[in-house]
């Protein structure tokens, strides 16, 4: 390996592993997803997840499947079961290091772009926590870059490998989130292939067959569980997943999915959706909008992040964490101004330019250190406002007295871990 891999693979694991289990399962979704791989890993029931004993079908098991199986090998804390999410973003950052080397971009430009990636706020809490968006994150960047590199003009010797890139992507990302995981790298190939074939004013049939069949070979495994899951529940069961959970949540008929936000949702979270890199990504994508028809490279990368934005904000069930797909686009544009505003300065600021390696990984540091005291300080804190325990260790108490428990209508978060961690005496 080159000298950058290797330290851009120390700096990623680095951020994404350490104190990873210092601190309680936090929120409504950790709690949800810890207590339902728990419940697999105990009924030894890999076909149908289940909380609180019932059929839970929002999505495909990929991430329950590697939660339950970490708990198994390496017993059940909240560090196992963060794992998933963890590796996923280190073989993402690492994925698109190697690729835009691949694309013939400069070892610095790729270390930047996969750093600013590992650097994103959203993108690291999201790695650190527990749920599939880190894994479908990891399968949309396999399969968008391994259609890339198969596709693109510049490609020298066999697409093979770069197909089989892709398929393994949207194997993840399908069982990750099932009609989802395949609409989200779906759009950024629709687009780019329709905007290729009017620049060049001709259509070339093998573009649009290859990654048609390819997806269809890649969507074996989600029919084998599909296929398991039918024996078990019957098409109610199948249709809850890929009907009433997918088609249902994007067009707002599933009322009770909830996160149902207004058409403007994602415009008013752009100031905070890829910090602290938000001015480099935008100026980015409106700096290289003149070059897209002669660089399909910056077509590509900008088609990547402004498609899956408008197929998020038509959708009607809205959350920040679905723009997580979104980032690595997003980083490496961020990473091409950076190098255009570098070029500008080596012309007209020859005094800055001369420290220009020295403020970079002033930058850089200052971000890993900010992350790190995070993770090792500031998450443990959190745990009085975000973690179950403190409700349950009162519970617990109040049963070591000889009390019985009620509570009334808890949420996912107190009565998964409460049901899972209490006595019978406790009751919801």
């Amino acid at each position: 390996m080159t000298r950058p891999a290797p330290l851009l693979l120390l700096l990623a694991a680095l951020l994404f592993f350490f104190a990873l289990g210092n601190h309680e399962l936090q929120g409504s979704t950790e709690a949800r997803v810890s207590g339902i791989a728990m419940a697999m890993h105990l009924d030894n029931d890999w076909v149908v997840p289940r909380l609180f004993r019932e059929p839970f079908l929002e999505k495909p098991p990929l991430s329950l499947w590697l939660d339950a199986g970490a708990i198994r090998l390496f017993g059940a804390s909240t560090g196992a079961v963060r794992l998933a999410s963890a590796f996923a973003g280190l073989f993402s950052v690492m994925l698109l290091y190697g690729m835009l080397r691949r694309f013939g971009r400069p070892q610095t430009l790729a270390f930047s772009a996969a750093l600013i990636l590992a650097t994103m706020a959203s993108y690291w809490g999201n790695v650190r926590g527990v749920g599939e968006d880190s894994l479908l994150s990891l399968g949309v960047t396999a399969a968008l870059l391994g259609f890339y590199q198969a596709v693109r003009p510049e490609r020298e010797g066999s697409s093979i490998w770069a197909w089989a890139l892709f398929t393994a992507g949207m194997v993840i990302a399908t069982l990750s989130k099932g009609v989802l995981g395949l609409a989200m790298p779906g759009i950024v190939i629709f687009v780019y292939l329709l905007s290729t074939s009017l620049m060049d004013k001709r259509l070339r049939l093998s573009d649009w067959l290859k990654p048609a069949l390819f997806t269809l070979l890649a969507l074996v495994p989600l029919l084998i569980w599909l296929g398991f899951l039918f024996q078990r529940g019957g098409m109610q069961a199948v249709g809850e997943v890929l009907w009433t959970n997918s088609v249902g949540r994007f067009s707002g008929s599933f009322v009770e999915a909830g996160h149902y936000e207004p058409f403007y949702y994602y415009l008013a979270k752009l100031p905070e959706a890829f910090l602290p890199w938000n001015i480099l990504v935008y100026l980015g994508l409106w700096h290289f909008r003149k070059s897209l028809v002669r660089n399909r490279y910056r077509l590509f990368f900008s088609v990547w992040l402004v498609a899956q934005f408008t197929l998020l904000t038509l959708a009607s069930s809205k959350r920040t964490v679905y723009l997580m797909a979104l980032t690595p686009a997003a980083a490496v544009l961020a990473a091409e101004y950076a190098r255009v505003l570098l070029e500008w300065a080596k012309d007209h600021k020859p005094g800055l330019y001369r420290y220009h390696r020295q403020i970079i990984g002033g930058v850089f540091s200052l971000a890993i250190a900010c992350y790190l005291s995070a993770a090792f300080w500031f998450a443990p804190k959190a745990d009085v406002r975000h973690s179950f325990v403190p409700v349950i260790s009162q519970i617990q108490t109040l049963q070591d007295e000889g009390r019985t428990v009620a509570m009334y209508q808890p949420n996912e978060r107190i009565d998964a871990p409460a049901c899972s961690t209490c006595r019978p005496t406790c009751r919801s």
